[in-house]
Parts: structure tokens; sequence; C-alpha cells
């Protein structure tokens, strides 16, 4: 089939992809002129393991193509999808402007035969309003046919999901359009029906609500760890004690310092948002979006309270970067707001990540107070402690022993619960997990 995308993000260029590798013409449109002039030179713009030799090989068997003319784009495809961001505007809500913008135009070219898709997430009916858009500039009357086709994409493993998706949702309100999608995906639905079919609507909110329910999962089990610390417990015992029932499972039950990223954070304002303009206030959500910014700072008060609220002059060794791993995305990354406040405070950051630092020296640029670091024992030296924020691999069996002796103070802060206290302590470590106790820690060592 001819698949024409507008966005070249990370949606948008996963999607060109994984289409054109099992033999769709795609050709992706993007209103960067040196983006997509590196995108033809092979420069893939994001990490995500497996995707620029992805792109690479489609790109030079003439199957994936880029351009910067939306005519041509729409000229190109059966199928139009519509892949830019939706970033959080000043409200909370999904800010459509590109998504409208790139309806326009669509609108001056479309033809009744082609059938347009929103990819992007967006709230319960943007739909109709992408409708409206592209009769604004058709040239000639009739109704454009729209469906919505939310991505479940995980960063970090994008690939898998898309070439082997649990799922493919798709929001219709005609059979043609129904018949186009299922032909588009047939590859990806071969051992067992993958499709879910439904309204519209249903279909924007679908992706809002597999997001909010992810999050809720992972602000609930942070409120749960603060509690453990409070009354003695241990958190990663309680974890695998709830995770054992099959109605509670061990996905997504991970206390950390926090969820980051392109998705979470901006889709639960944004349904929060949607809930509050249809006059229901979603109190789960909103105490979703309060725990999760109250945890991203729940790791710099456990470093300012060890070392008595004076930071000034010190130095602290961070280890990630990237708001998880297998990704250089710092979108709302909790390592943003440790940095910023740990600077406020008057301290040094000595930081290494596997992928982030020059996305690292994009966002904060040349500072005094900022020294990156390619690898990961270069940023101990001088640091009065080390705290863990992204939960790479390479940082999960490190040599305690170097880390030991090239700190000033054998102390860890682990915002991820990667090592176990007890064997911290039988090395002279200090650690401070995410709802580790202490006193359980000393109690079975």
């Amino acid at each position: 089939m001819r698949i024409s995308i507008f966005g070249t993000g990370y949606v948008g260029l996963v999607t060109g992809a994984c289409l054109a590798e099992v033999g769709n013409h795609v050709l992706c449109m993007d209103i960067d002129p040196d983006k997509v002039d590196a995108l033809k030179r092979g420069e893939i713009p994001i990490f995500e393991p497996g995707l620029e030799s992805l792109a690479r090989r489609n790109h030079e068997a003439g199957r994936l193509r880029f351009t910067t003319q939306a005519d041509d784009a729409v000229r190109h495809g059966e199928i139009l999808f519509i892949a830019v961001g939706t970033p959080s505007d000043v409200d909370g809500s999904a800010d459509l402007r590109a998504v409208l913008s790139v309806s326009r135009d669509i609108g001056r070219t479309l033809t009744e035969s082609q059938l347009v898709v929103t990819k992007s997430t967006v709230p319960v009916g943007t739909a109709d309003r992408v409708r409206e858009a592209i009769r604004q500039t058709q040239a000639e009357p009739f109704r454009p046919r729209i469906a919505s086709n939310p991505e479940f994409l995980k960063e970090g493993a994008a690939i898998k999901d898309f070439m082997a998706p649990d799922r493919i949702v798709i929001g219709v309100d005609d059979p043609h359009s129904e018949d186009q999608l299922r032909h588009l995906y047939a590859p990806f639905n071969r051992n067992r029906e993958k499709i879910v079919s439904m309204d519209i609507a249903s279909a924007e909110l679908t992706k809002y609500a597999a997001n909010a329910m992810l999050a809720t999962k992972i602000s609930f089990m942070n409120e749960l760890a603060n509690i453990a610390e409070n009354v003695g417990a241990d958190i990663e015992r309680v974890r695998i004690g709830i995770g054992s029932d099959p109605r509670i499972g061990y996905h997504f039950i991970y206390p950390g310092v926090g969820y980051g990223g392109s998705c979470f954070p901006k889709d639960i304002r944004a349904l929060a948002r949607t809930a509050i303009d249809h006059g229901y206030p979603a109190h789960i959500l909103q105490a979703v979006e309060t725990v999760n910014q109250q945890q991203k700072q729940r790791l710099f008060e456990k470093i300012r309270r060890h070392f008595d609220s004076d930071l000034s002059g010190r130095t602290i060794a961070l280890w990630g970067l990237a708001f998880k791993p297998e990704t250089d995305d710092m979108r709302e990354a909790p390592s943003r707001v440790l940095m910023e406040a740990l600077w406020e405070a008057g301290a040094k950051v000595r930081a290494h990540d596997p992928r982030a630092l020059d996305e690292t020296r994009r966002i904060y640029g040349e500072r005094v107070d900022l020294t990156l670091c390619s690898d990961p024992y270069e940023v101990l030296a001088g640091a009065d402690a080390l705290a863990v924020i992204t939960e790479w691999k390479a940082y999960w069996s490190p040599d305690f022993e170097v880390i030991r002796d090239r700190l000033k103070q054998p102390v860890i802060f682990d915002g991820r619960n990667i090592y176990d206290p007890r064997d911290l302590a039988a090395l002279g470590f200090q650690h401070e997990g995410i709802g580790r106790s202490s006193r359980v820690a000393a109690a079975t060592s």
C-alpha cells in the first residue's frame, strides 16, 4: 500500500519504518528541512534500538522516503497518518495546533478515496475537529473519511511493539475505513486476531485510559513506598507479596523516583483536563499527577537530609539521565528535577548515561556545575555520594569496591531499588532506597 505519514518524530519514524519493512511504500513528511535532509542521509535524530538500521535499510530499498512537501505526501498516500506532537498546553490540555495545521494542509489536496488517520495521542472529539479543519481548505466539498489508530509503543521496545503488537486499536465510523486498516495491518495480525475495532471516540479514549492506568499503578506504588519508609516496612517485599496476586501482577509496580517521558505526564494532564471540560473532576488522575511530582523530589530530600540540609560545595555523582533505559529521551525526566534542585542548593553534578549525554548538553548547555562523563566510574571522582536515577543494565552489577574507593563517602542513593541494602551494608555502604527501611535491613542482615 502507499502510506503517507505527517510527522517524523518518535511515532512517525517508527510507524514509517515498520510499515515499509513489510513491503509498503511510505512517504514521511516533516516541515523541518534540516531534519528531512538528515533522514535522507540515514541520520536518525532519536535513539531507539533497531530503528536506525530499519530506517536505513528501507530507505535504501526505496520503500521509505522523506519530503518537506505536504502536497506530495497527500497525493502519495492511500492512507494518511497524522503523527505530530500533542504537547501539554498551559492548562494541561493537549495542544492540537500541529494536528489541525496538518489537517488543513491535507484538505487542500485530499480526494474522496483517501483515509485520514490520527496516530497522535489526541483527546476525544479530535477526529471531528480534524474533519472540520480539512473541510476548511477543501477545493471540492465531500465528507472526509477519518479514523483513529492510537499507538501503543514503549520507548526502548518500540520496534518489537509495532512488529508484534499486543493489540491494534482502530476507531472507525464506516466499513470501508475499517477494511483499509485491516488490510494495512494484516501482516501484523497473522497468528491471532489482534485488531480491536470500535467507534472513534472510544479509540481516542483508549489510548489515554491505558497510559492513565499504568501511571496510576506507578504513583500508587510510590505512595506505598513512602508509607513503608514511615512504618518500617520494606516495599520490595510488599511488592513481591502483592504482585503474586494475579489480579495485580508484577508489571508497573516498581517504586522509584517517578515517571517521566513524552507520554505519561502529558496524557494524565490532558485526560484530567478533558474530564474537567466535560463537567467531571477526575480526582484519581489529579492525585496520580500530584504524587508523581512529589516523588520526583524524593531523592533530593534524602540527599539534603543526609548532608544536614547543607549541600553547598558538595558534588553528587549521577548514574542515569534518560527517563528510562534504552532511550535518550529526557522529557520530564526525574534526573532533571534532581539536578536542578541540587544546583539551586549549591551542589555540583557529575553525570553519566549510556545514551543521553548529548541530549543533556542540548538542554543545559555548558555550565560549571555540570560535568558529563562517558565512563560511569569517572563520575565518582571527587563526589560526595552516588545517586542512581535510571536503571540501565550497566549499573546493575557494578564494581562496588571501585565505587567505595572513589567516593568521598560510601553513600548510594538508589532511586530505582536495584541494589540490596543488606549486600551494600556488608560492603560498608550506607544505602538509601525508595521505601526500603534501614531498620528492616539491619534486622535481617
